[in-house]
């Protein structure tokens, strides 16, 4: 294992003049994701939130919920190396405007996005892990990033149930109408 400077059970940094990130990089994240309260990990290539390039591994479990939420002022790219999820994104009202299915190269799904204007997005896992690198431009401003207000807050388990729930359906009949 390479070094690994932990900054939380969330954060990670790797902690090495030039980054690899393999294997075991990825068996890391997957072990740790368990453990994360959120049950979401990242594996930082950067060293410092200043940093102008924001350079992630991002490990997330089937009980994962990101809220959706958009950022301003910056691009986003995500690149699946492991698992099945829908990338979900949303007009200012809350309506389905996009729905990418993800998976690594071998699933024949999409397996990158780049978003470069402030758009709401979230993430549908259909897999036990999803496992992706995501860049973006630092540095990291927490006010940067609004959550859409027509969605649950991250602590409000009920109302989570239930929005995942309406999620999956409106998700299911956007991909009908779209084929």
């Amino acid at each position: 294992m390479r070094r690994i400077k932990s900054l939380n059970l969330e954060v990670h940094i790797a902690d090495e003049l030039l980054v690899k990130v393999g294997r075991p990089e990825i068996e890391f994240l997957k072990e740790r994701v368990t453990r994360a309260e959120r049950k979401r990990i990242r594996l930082c290539a950067h060293k410092d939130v200043a940093d102008k390039l924001h350079e992630m591994f991002i490990g997330l479990s089937k009980e994962t919920f990101i809220r959706p939420h958009k950022h301003l002022d910056k691009a986003e790219s995500l690149h699946v190396i492991e698992g099945l999820a829908d990338a979900v994104f949303f007009d200012d009202a809350g309506n389905i405007t996009e729905v990418i299915e993800l998976g690594d190269y071998a699933s024949g799904r999409q397996f990158y996005y780049r978003v470069a204007e402030p758009t709401y997005h979230t993430l549908v896992l259909h897999s036990d892990f999803l496992i992706f690198h995501e860049s973006t431009q630092g540095p990291f401003v927490r006010s940067q990033t609004m959550y859409a207000p027509w969605s649950p807050s991250e602590g409000d388990i009920d109302a989570i149930d239930i929005y995942r729930v309406r999620l999956g359906k409106a998700v299911d009949e956007f991909l009908a109408k779209s084929q």
